[in-house]
């Protein structure tokens, strides 16, 4: 008689990792919000806890490449304070593209969970602050990233003066953290809304709280958006 050996059943614990593995393979998320928000923080420790169970990509918007890093720093620079909306629109979708072409899918592609900070919430809210049509800048948008848009966004909420506060303690600001209290308080306002608009697939976590606990919040509401 043949004897045949039986294969034991997976633990519980290496099925939750399968699930868990496949849950987020292939996943695009992103972290945005004010300035000051503190959301280099929390993209560190969101990956962190991703690595575990997949391939993680993390990226900067804009920035990330060659090309999209010398973007960043005309965006950036304080000597450019006289640049026209439409101007930064341009170049942060510019640098956009360039991120999404030669990180982003490729690594969406290979099965990797790509984590951003900040991404096109970020222009429909600060160039939305500054005067310009939202639904253009989506407009613009969808060609720039060929469609790319995120499974996840979670928006870290502080009020303009926490987060201008906590940015005055790093020096004097760049370009964008130097605009006034006004500015600062419509981009928030836009960020909110992108929540209330799109709740499906933004969440907003309070990010006045301690890191440890804001990235609880993080977490869990990532769990609840991926579908």
């Amino acid at each position: 008689m043949t004897a045949f050996a039986l294969a034991s059943p997976p633990r519980r614990s290496d099925t939750v990792a399968m699930d868990f593995t496949a849950k987020f393979r292939g996943r695009f998320l992103v972290l945005d919000g004010p300035d000051g928000a503190g959301k280099s923080t929390q993209i560190a420790m969101l990956t962190r806890r991703l690595a575990d169970a997949v391939e993680v990509v993390a990226v900067r918007d804009p920035g990330g490449t060659a090309v999209g890093d010398r973007i960043r720093a005309i965006l950036l620079d304080t000597a450019h304070a006289d640049m026209a909306v439409a101007c930064e629109l341009m170049l942060y979708m510019a640098s956009r593209a360039q991120l999404v072409s030669q990180i982003v899918r490729p690594a969406l592609a290979r099965g990797a969970c790509v984590v951003s900070d900040r991404y096109i919430s970020s222009t429909i809210a600060y160039q939305g602050a500054g005067g310009t049509d939202v639904n253009a800048i989506r407009r613009v948008a969808d060609v720039a990233v060929g469609g790319l848009w995120p499974d996840v966004t979670v928006i870290l909420d502080v009020p303009a003066e926490m987060g201008l506060s906590r940015v005055s303690r790093r020096g004097a600001g760049d370009r964008v953290e130097q605009k006034g209290l006004e500015f600062h308080r419509r981009v928030r306002e836009l960020f909110l809304r992108q929540a209330k608009d799109s709740p499906a697939d933004v969440a907003v976590v309070d990010a006045t709280q301690s890191p440890g606990i804001v990235h609880e919040a993080v977490w869990e509401a990532v769990i609840a958006k991926i579908r």
